[in-house]
């Protein structure tokens, strides 16, 4: 394994980082990012931004507002949170498989004296079933990665007041259930590690996932001056760009929406004459390919059910959504 120095606190650096690293670095070895962000809200993929954030709050906190490259949920990043990231060949096996692609951070954190973290559910670290750690993941052209966050010492209280917390969990929850389900690593750290600083904590995970004792035994990769301009142009590209971080979105005559397993998925259709003329799908599902490729699929099919059938007949369900059946997306849609 190769670790990648970065001592970045721009989101819009750190995800160009990530892709870069992705995209133009030899993966015949695992490398491993560690990035810490400035207050930003990171939303997934196929998120509608706006219905995520908490705009107003969003605004005048300066809070930034940036998509990534991997599907799940949108979350909360400041200072005292450690995000760590994963770059590798993908196998074919390991998407998807979060309890494979946490698990050295879940011993590096036991090793720590955290004894109680956990993998659970879909891809959750928790500490007595609160949740410290929110993973997802991103493969393409045979390259993938896992990535997730670390709320160490992170001001929970944010958390909340920076995102749109959905309804559905108001309902069912309550905000004061919201906040009690998430936690900071710091209070479970053994006492005389108390003191510890967001970076100290880095470095010792780091030294734990390498088996290490000192930084010297690390094997590391510097980033050159020709990287940082790729990482820049990349940057500009994406995490800068409000097109990529937000994009349009219009009124949908039809919205349909479900919680699988597997996710939520959110299908808006605008149909004219008995024809659908645009397609827009949102969730938190970890997807492979593009999920354009099934809105476009969509596009001008007859909003009937044998023929929306037809049309599902021909997606790769799973790869696009996860483990559902293409009846069931065939009732969501219908």
């Amino acid at each position: 394994m190769i670790f990648v120095p970065n001592e970045n606190n721009d989101p819009r650096i750190n995800l160009a980082i990530e892709q870069f690293l992705l995209q133009e670095m030899p993966v015949a070895e695992p490398i491993l990012l560690f990035y810490i962000n400035e207050p930003s809200i990171i939303i997934g993929r196929n998120q509608n931004t706006i219905e995520e954030i908490n705009k107003d709050y969003v605004e005048a906190h300066g809070i930034h507002v940036v998509r990534r490259l991997s599907g799940g949920g949108a979350v909360y990043h400041d200072l005292g949170n450690l995000n760590f990231s994963f770059i590798m060949p993908d196998d074919g096996n390991s998407f998807r498989d979060f309890e494979k692609l946490t698990k050295p951070i879940v011993a590096a954190l036991h090793e720590l004296g955290v004894a109680g973290a956990q993998l659970k559910g879909r891809n959750d670290l928790v500490i007595n079933d609160q949740k410290f750690s929110g993973n997802a993941m991103y493969a393409t052209n045979g390259r993938m990665f896992a990535h997730g966050t670390i709320m160490f010492d992170s001001d929970i209280e944010e958390v909340v007041n920076a995102l749109k917390v959905k309804q559905e969990k108001i309902a069912s929850k309550g905000i004061k259930s919201i906040r009690s389900r998430v936690t900071n690593i710091k209070p479970f750290l053994p006492t005389d590690k108390q003191d510890m600083t967001t970076q100290d904590f880095r470095q010792e995970i780091l030294l734990k996932v390498f088996g290490a004792t000192s930084l010297d035994q690390v094997k590391t990769y510097e980033l050159t001056e020709t990287d940082w301009q790729k990482i820049q142009q990349i940057s500009d590209e994406y995490y800068r760009n409000w097109d990529w971080n937000y994009g349009k979105s219009p009124e949908f005559a039809i919205d349909k929406q479900q919680r699988f397993p597997i996710g939520s998925i959110e299908v808006r259709l605008n149909v004219e004459q008995g024809y659908i003329t645009e397609a827009k799908i949102y969730g938190d599902f970890f997807g492979l390919g593009e999920i354009q490729d099934v809105e476009n699929a969509l596009v001008g099919t007859k909003y009937a059910k044998e023929d929306l059938r037809g049309v599902i007949e021909t997606i790769d369900v799973k790869k696009y959504f996860g483990n559902i059946e293409k009846d069931e997306l065939l009732n969501l849609i219908y």
